[in-house]
């Protein structure tokens, strides 16, 4: 399970990043990917997006459930890539709550568009990449109930895996958490 540190650490990455592409699994199970403006929300493991009920990224959500999330800041070197389960919601005072002037241009009929719903993405894997140091991060883990648990590999990559294994970059080794460590 990911700390209170490493959401922070993670929130903190993708600040800023005003578009997040977003993968979704078509029912023929192809892959489909679409920009989407990201909200400037506190982030706590849970990503909120602004959607249309009848836009096809809806249909693939209620029936797949899994999107992958990518992040990009080339400039500043930030490469991020979260998945996790995605969910609809027409909560409207969530969506009164989330709202701004940021996603009206997709938006045009505003915020009383009968339309207008919410993706809520439950983060729980990530992965980023910091190009200036050479490191990639790999996490995976229920983010909304954090513990101090860690397993370490070698060299640039970390993951934290709740069934207790990790895998490093290099292909097919593995070990037990914490293991050697």
């Amino acid at each position: 399970m990911a700390t209170t540190s490493e959401i922070q650490s993670l929130g903190d990455t993708i600040r800023g990043i005003k578009i997040a592409m977003m993968t979704t699994v078509c029912p023929d199970g192809s892959l489909r990917s679409r920009p989407m403006a990201t909200l400037d929300t506190e982030f706590d493991g849970t990503l909120w997006f602004f959607t249309r009920l009848e836009s096809s990224k809806v249909g693939e959500v209620t029936d797949e459930g899994q999107v992958n999330l990518n992040f990009s800041d080339p400039a500043q070197h930030r490469y991020v890539s979260l998945s996790g389960l995605a969910t609809l919601s027409v909560d409207r005072q969530k969506i009164e709550e989330l709202w701004s002037v940021e996603v009206e241009p997709w938006f045009p009929e505003g915020i009383k568009d009968s339309q207008l719903a919410l993706l809520r993405i439950d983060v729980d894997k990530w992965e980023y990449w910091d190009a200036r140091s050479g490191v990639m991060v790999c996490c995976e883990g229920v983010i909304a109930e954090p513990t101090p648990e860690f397993a370490h590999a070698t060299g640039d990559h970390l993951r934290v895996d709740l069934s207790g294994i990790w895998i490093t970059q290099d292909v097919g080794n593995s070990g037990v958490r914490n293991a050697g460590i």
